[in-house]
């Protein structure tokens, strides 16, 4: 059976790619988890933009991965957000909040699967969290939570 990757895949594939795999693992893995869809004739637009915006979000080489590090490390990106008295959060900061910011600051468009967050934060300050550029890449970004 044809299936369209909608997310990387360990042992599959990354996103967008048009893989062979048995029915059952499909039905019973793939297309309950969100991670495959039918491969149909229509699916090659589906492909088409699924590619084009793992394209934009992807760190291209060893030397970009080394250049987004250096941007992380020289600027400061600042996310407000409600605090209340004693400094916590009503809600959470997350691995998407932390991309988003990063881009509104001017860095690159990034992929919130290589925020690499044990939990989400929950406290007012500065925090420095860790993002996987590549395998043997780690850049660490200073995000400081404000009130606003």
């Amino acid at each position: 059976m044809k299936v369209i990757l909608t997310n990387n895949t360990a042992g599959l594939g990354d996103a967008g790619d048009v893989v062979e795999v048995k029915p059952g693992y499909a039905r019973n893995f793939l297309f309950p988890r969100n991670l495959a869809v039918l491969w149909t004739k229509g699916g090659a637009n589906q492909v088409s933009a699924i590619r084009r915006a793992r394209t934009e979000r992807a760190i291209r080489s060893k030397d970009h991965a080394q250049e987004v590090a250096a941007w992380l490390k020289a600027n400061k990106v600042t996310i407000k957000t409600r605090v209340g008295e004693s400094g916590k959060l009503f809600g959470s900061i997350g691995a998407s909040d932390i991309v988003e910011a990063i881009y509104r600051v001017g860095g690159d468009k990034l992929d919130k699967r290589i925020v690499q967050l044990q939990h989400p934060i929950k406290l007012s300050g500065t925090h420095k969290v860790p993002l996987k550029l590549q395998h043997d890449i780690v850049g660490y970004v200073n995000i400081e939570i404000v009130a606003g």
